[in-house]
């Protein structure tokens, strides 16, 4: 038999005052329709229940709304200096040889010239082999479908952060 009970983390985020908790929102992802439409949401009886508008979020947000989402996001191989999760998630890249570094900045200013965004995808558990050949299979995929895999993969990531969100220990 599965609890009921809010974990202590979700029932944390639902008492956060409402900067607070928009502040924690955009740290997971920088779309502002996105956090509005979790916001208005609030309070969530289980995390299922925020995955769910998360997800529900994603699906309407807009181009101009993901490009915004994407901003946030520095390139793989780059996490931004000081900010421990884009780290966290691109450790695959850590262990890289020089060489596969190099290659991976090569793709991502390709992809970068070629669809005007950072190369996104779910970096948590990939190796940076992996994500060079995503980077090298996707690059060749017309805009519009490269956007609605941008929208999965963003969709995967907001997953995670809202998960380490809502199972934070106090």
């Amino acid at each position: 038999m599965t609890s009921t009970s809010t974990p202590p983390g979700l029932a944390r985020f639902n008492a956060l005052e409402e900067r607070a908790a928009h502040a924690a929102l955009h740290e997971a992802c920088a779309s502002t329709a996105w956090v509005r439409r979790l916001l208005a949401a609030r309070p969530y009886a289980t995390a299922e229940d925020l995955y769910a508008a998360s997800d529900a979020a994603m699906a309407e947000l807009t181009t101009a709304d993901l490009e915004e989402a994407m901003a946030g996001h520095p390139p793989i191989g780059r996490p931004k200096e000081g900010d421990p999760t884009s780290a966290r998630e691109q450790r695959g890249m850590a262990g890289a040889s020089e060489e596969l570094k190099a290659q991976m900045l090569e793709l991502n200013l390709a992809y970068q010239d070629r669809f005007g965004h950072v190369f996104l995808i779910c970096a948590t558990g990939r190796s940076a082999e992996q994500m060079r050949d995503a980077i090298e299979e996707r690059i060749g995929n017309a805009p519009e479908k490269e956007r609605e895999i941008v929208r999965t993969e963003l969709g995967k990531i907001n997953r995670i952060r809202l998960a380490r969100l809502v199972e934070e220990e106090a």
